[in-house]
C-alpha cells in the first residue's frame, strides 16, 4: 500500500509538473488596422491611374537628371550599405534552417584517462591483462575515430518559425532598400531643380544689375543737371553693390548644390550637367495618385513595415513553443581503443549509441516568460509601426497634392505680377527722365521687380519639387 501512494503521488507530482512547465501565459493582443480612406481629396473619385507605378527613368524626361540617378543607383554608399545588409539578412535565413536540421560530425579524437580505483570502471578493469603477462596501463589512453548526431525535433515549429522570421525580415530589408532608392531618386530630383533654379536666380540677378548700372547713370547725368541730388546717386550705387555682392552668395549656393549632388552620386566634387535656360518653362507631369489602398502595394516602407508585423507574430509562436518539451535525438558511431593497433578491430573496438531525450522546462521558466512577453511587446510595436506608416504614407501623398493645386494657382498670379513689375520698370524710368516720378520710385520698382522674379523661380522649383515628392509618395522610384 505504502510503496501504490509513493508511485501515485509521485505520479500526481509529476503531471502537475508537467502541466505547469506546459502551460503558456495568456497576454494581450493587438490587431493591425488595414483600413484606408476611399480616397486623398475627400471625393468620390476612384480613378486607379497611378502614377507611382511608372518606372523613373520614364518617368523623368531630363536626360542629365536620368543620367545622374543611374549612376547613383550604382555608386551611392547607402545603397551598397543597405545590400550588404540583406546578404547579412540572407545569411542569418541559412543560420535558422540549419538549426532545425540534424547536426552530424565526423571527425578523429585522442585522449588520456585514469579511472579511479573505487569507480566501477576501476574496480572492474583494475588489473585486467591485455595478454599474459601484461596489463593495461594506468593511465589508459584512448583513441576514437567516428561520427556524432545531434537533433532537435522541431515538434512545435519552435525552430522553423524562427527561420520563417528572419525570411520575412531578409524580405523587408530588401524593401528598406527599396525604400532607400525612393528617397535618393527624390533627393536627386529635387537638388537638381534646385541648382537650375539657382542658375536662373544668378542670370536674373545680372541681369537686373545692368539694368541698376544703366540707371545709376541716368541718375548721376540727372545730378550734373541737378535734377537730383548727391543722395539719389549713392542709393543707385548701393543696391548695385548689394546686388553684385548677393552674385557671390547664389555661386556658393551652387557649387554646394552641385556636391549634394556629387555625394548622392558618390564621386567627388565636380560640374553638375545641367541646361538650365527653359527652367520656367518646364510644366509638371500632371500627377494620377489613384486611390489609398494601393499604397499597402506600391510603397516600400509599408511593405517593410508588413513584412516587419509578419516576422513579429511568428517570433510570438517561436517563443510560445519554448513552454513545451523539447525532442532531443542522439547518436554516435565509430571505433575506439586504448592503442592505435586496436583501433579498426572489428567488432571488438566498434562502438554506437542512440538516445532520445524530453526536455520539459521547469527550473528556466522566469527567462522563457520574459523572452514570451518580449516577443509580444515587439508584436504590438510592429503593429503600431505599421499604422504610423500607412497614415504617414497618405498624409504625404494628400499634402502633396494639395501643394499642387495650390502652387499651380499661386504661379500663375506671380507670372502677372512679374509681367507687371517688368513694364513698371520702363514706366518709371521714363517718368523719372521726364521729371514726373521720384528716383525713389524707380529704385523700389527695379527691388520689387527682381524679388518678384526671384519669388516666381522658387515657385517654379516648388512645383518641381511637389511633382517628385508626389511620385515618391505614391511609391515610384523602384
Amino acid at each position: 500500500m505504502l510503496k501504490n501512494r509513493i508511485i501515485g503521488t509521485l505520479g500526481i507530482i509529476g503531471i502537475s509538473l508537467v502541466y505547469t512547465a506546459c502551460s503558456v501565459p495568456q497576454l494581450g493582443r493587438k490587431t493591425e488596422n488595414k483600413n484606408t480612406p476611399a480616397n486623398f481629396n475627400n471625393t468620390n473619385a476612384q480613378d486607379t491611374a497611378n502614377t507611382g507605378k511608372i518606372k523613373w527613368d520614364q518617368f523623368f524626361k531630363d536626360a542629365n537628371l536620368n543620367e545622374l540617378i543611374k549612376t547613383a543607383l550604382d555608386n551611392n554608399q547607402e545603397l551598397n550599405i543597405l545590400i550588404q545588409e540583406i546578404n547579412v539578412a540572407q545569411f542569418e535565413v541559412r543560420n535558422r534552417k540549419s538549426q532545425y536540421l540534424p547536426f552530424l560530425g565526423v571527425g578523429p579524437g585522442v585522449g588520456v584517462e585514469r579511472q579511479g580505483r573505487y569507480t566501477r570502471d576501476g574496480a572492474v578493469d583494475a588489473n585486467v591483462p591485455i595478454r599474459p603477462g601484461q596489463a593495461i596501463p594506468d593511465p589508459l589512453p584512448n583513441y576514437y575515430l567516428g561520427a556524432n548526431l545531434y537533433w532537435e525535433v522541431d515538434i512545435w515549429k519552435k525552430l522553423r518559425n524562427s527561420k520563417k522570421a528572419a525570411y520575412l525580415r531578409y524580405l523587408s530589408t530588401r524593401d528598406g532598400r527599396n525604400y532607400a532608392q525612393t528617397r535618393l531618386i527624390a533627393e536627386i530630383a529635387n537638388s537638381y531643380y534646385e541648382l537650375m533654379a539657382l542658375d536662373n536666380q544668378l542670370t536674373i540677378l545680372r541681369q537686373n544689375i545692368q539694368i541698376q548700372q544703366n540707371a545709376l547713370q541716368i541718375v548721376r547725368m540727372e545730378k550734373v543737371n541737378a535734377r537730383v541730388t548727391e543722395l539719389a546717386v549713392r542709393r543707385f550705387e548701393a543696391e548695385v553693390l548689394k546686388n553684385q555682392s548677393r552674385q557671390y552668395y547664389i555661386a556658393q549656393q551652387i557649387i554646394m548644390t552641385e556636391n549634394r549632388i556629387n555625394f548622392l552620386v558618390g564621386r567627388f566634387p565636380q560640374p553638375v550637367t545641367r541646361n538650365s535656360q527653359n527652367f520656367t518653362e518646364l510644366i509638371p507631369e500632371v500627377m494620377k495618385s489613384g486611390v489609398p489602398s494601393q499604397l499597402l502595394d506600391n510603397r516600400p516602407d509599408i511593405l517593410q513595415a508588413t513584412k516587419q508585423l509578419e516576422a513579429s507574430k511568428v517570433d510570438v509562436k517561436a517563443a510560445r513553443a519554448q513552454f513545451y518539451p523539447s525532442l532531443i535525438i542522439s547518436a554516435g558511431a565509430g571505433y575506439e581503443a586504448f592503442n592505435p593497433r586496436f583501433l579498426f578491430n572489428t567488432p571488438q573496438s566498434v562502438l554506437y549509441s542512440a538516445a532520445g531525450q524530453l526536455m520539459m522546462p521547469l527550473i528556466n521558466r522566469n527567462a522563457i516568460k520574459a523572452s514570451y512577453y518580449s516577443a509580444n511587446s515587439r508584436q504590438i510595436q510592429a503593429v503600431y509601426n505599421y499604422e504610423r506608416t500607412i497614415l504617414n504614407a497618405h498624409i504625404q501623398v494628400a499634402n502633396q497634392l494639395s501643394n499642387i493645386s495650390n502652387l499651380e494657382k499661386s504661379y500663375d498670379l506671380k507670372s502677372q505680377q512679374v509681367r507687371t513689375l517688368t513694364e513698371s520698370i520702363d514706366i518709371s524710368t521714363g517718368l523719372f527722365k521726364s521729371a514726373r516720378a521720384d528716383y525713389m520710385e524707380v529704385l523700389l520698382t527695379q527691388r520689387d521687380a527682381l524679388e518678384a522674379r526671384f519669388d516666381l523661380i522658387e515657385i517654379k522649383q516648388q512645383q518641381m519639387s511637389a511633382m517628385v515628392n508626389v511620385y515618391q509618395a505614391l511609391g515610384g522610384g523602384w
